[in-house]
């Protein structure tokens, strides 16, 4: 991977990241990693009127442009089975009792110099 493409996807991290926290997620990993396999961040939010947490699994997905595809359809069925293995992991370590899970997809692209985010929750389910 290139320097450039490697900040341009720490770049679209953070730019993630930060939408999250502005819309109630708390930050519980960046780049996680178990082995050789990484979840770009692991997030919780806690539901009014329910016990436990959502814990959210998020891959990042960054584009400079749409035109060869928006960022959410890069994340195809080998790179799921990598991400519920690490999460799988990560429960291992982490789980607490009444924590709910799930997969979701954030594409950043950037467009006319700014970036426009997309959220996709529940992306994929794993069998």
């Amino acid at each position: 991977m290139s320097v450039a493409r490697h900040l341009l996807g720490v770049r679209g991290e953070s730019i993630a990241e930060e939408w999250l926290v502005m819309n109630g997620w708390s930050v519980l990993n960046r780049r996680f990693r178990s082995g050789h396999r990484d979840i770009d961040l692991v997030v919780s939010q806690h539901q009014n009127g329910r016990s436990g947490r959502t814990v959210a699994f998020v891959e990042v997905k960054t584009r400079l442009s749409r035109e060869f595809g928006g960022p959410l359809g890069a994340v195809h069925w080998r790179k799921q089975r990598e991400l519920a293995r690490a999460a799988r992991e990560w429960m291992g370590r982490f789980r607490e009792a009444g924590d709910a899970y799930r997969f979701d997809v954030i594409g950043v692209t950037f467009a006319a110099g700014a970036a426009q985010v997309t959220h996709v929750e529940n992306a994929f389910l794993v069998r």
